[in-house]
């Protein structure tokens, strides 16, 4: 099982406790696993911070 997979999980997991609020929950729980998913990836090494940190030249390339 990847680390992505497995920060996914766990990100839903700690967000199932919003499940009962409904709508709401909902985007808590989506929110949680997209974070825990971007984290996975950072730790399985497929992304670095610095990509998000780094600003865009002029002509859109990096």
């Amino acid at each position: 099982m990847s680390m992505a997979l497995v920060g996914m999980l766990a990100g839903m997991a700690l967000a199932f406790a919003g499940y009962f609020g409904g709508f709401g929950a909902f985007l808590l729980v989506a929110a949680l696993g997209a974070v825990g998913f971007v984290v996975g990836r950072l730790l399985d090494g497929d992304l670095e911070v610095g990509d998000f940190l780094r600003g865009r030249d002029r002509d859109g390339r990096r």
